[in-house]
């Protein structure tokens, strides 16, 4: 089939997403489809500019290229899923959050804008015309199809996909650090993680790897660094490549991952695939759909003492910290993750 995956992105920010559809791309190629991607950039303000990309993608006609009928169409995001194809499937990453689960946990940049209530409102009612459309909607974790249930009431097939370059993690005797990879984002929380590092009672020490999407988070992160006298066991590495991460993964004693409400994250699966303990937070989302406190991690509530404690306690007890990473590892490869499966059900209706 000739195939479009179709999505937006913020230039110059590339994240799970752009990888995601990368992947996805490569795995309908490597099962003998013709496949490309299709990227509008996204702005979403000042409001309007959201309205616009949505009608855009209404207008597209994405039927025929190139001399080729398009047979299908796989949407990854908000709005990509409102073209009008006949033979749509959506694989939904998320939708517009400040409509939903943002702008009831007040964390919306629209909530208090004038004009904010009328956009959620289009915003929703569109949602559930354009997704009605399709042949066959799915997401990429349980906690995208609960909130796609909770507020459109929408059914949807759960796939979970490997992340990039799945086959070259692995484990090496663990040093002395946890890893913290992910873009710097407030909703990532290496805030929250800094101030743990300040009430641990071992010396704990995290290295963070990313670069920041917002320089002002980046600079409040330093401030913070400076504050609470902790430049000794925070180390920011910046970007780093495939290479130096998955060597990163293999050496330390184990993750933290602290996002709210990450919608699935790769870096949780990550760290199972290099049998390493994740640390995560009771409201970080897609995380807990596989780390099991004292089975494959730890989970604490998401505040500095809990986390804090959570990371003492692995500091302390390499035993622990190795046996939970090889149970997650263990979980992992029970899940069956693969990308013939995302790509059978997403091409059989």
């Amino acid at each position: 089939m000739n195939i479009l995956v179709v999505t937006v992105q913020v230039p110059f920010i590339r994240g799970g997403a752009e990888i995601l559809a990368e992947s996805l791309v490569q795995a309908l190629k490597d099962h003998g489809h013709s496949a490309e991607i299709v990227a509008l950039p996204f702005q979403p303000y000042p409001s309007q500019k959201t309205l616009d990309l949505m009608f855009t993608f209404r207008l597209l006609d994405m039927s025929h290229f190139s001399n080729r009928d398009i047979d299908l169409i796989i949407p990854l995001k908000f709005p990509a899923y409102f073209n009008e194809h006949p033979n749509k499937v959506a694989w939904l990453l998320h939708q517009h959050r400040d409509v939903y689960d943002f702008w009831e946990n007040k964390l919306s940049l629209l909530l208090h804008k004038p004009e904010g209530l009328q956009i959620k409102e289009t915003i929703i009612n569109a949602d559930l015309q354009a997704l009605k459309e399709c042949r066959k909607i799915c997401s990429i974790s349980q906690n995208v199809s609960k909130r796609l249930k909770k507020y459109n009431d929408l059914e949807s097939i759960v796939l979970y996909h490997p992340p990039k370059n799945s086959h070259k993690f692995h484990c090496e005797e663990a040093q002395r650090y946890f890893f913290f990879p992910s873009r710097l984002n407030e909703i990532k929380r290496q805030h929250l993680v800094l101030k743990a590092i300040s009430e641990t009672h071992y010396p704990v020490k995290v290295v963070f790897a990313g670069s920041s999407d917002n320089g002002l988070y980046e600079d409040e992160l330093q401030k913070m660094v400076s504050k609470l006298n902790i430049g000794d066991r925070a180390i920011f590495v910046g970007q780093i490549s495939e290479a130096e991460k998955i060597k990163y993964y293999a050496e330390s004693m184990g993750i933290i991952y602290a996002p709210f409400d990450e919608d699935y994250g790769y870096v949780t699966l990550e760290s199972m695939l290099s049998s390493k303990p994740t640390i995560t937070c009771n409201d970080s989302g897609g995380s807990l759909e596989f780390i099991e406190h004292k089975e494959t991690g730890i989970v604490t509530q998401s505040d500095p003492l809990a986390l804090a404690q959570g990371m003492d306690e692995l500091w302390e007890n390499h035993r622990l910290a190795s046996h939970l990473g090889k149970n997650a590892r263990k979980r992992y490869e029970e899940l069956d993750i693969s990308w013939t499966n995302v790509v059978n059900k997403l091409t059989d209706f």
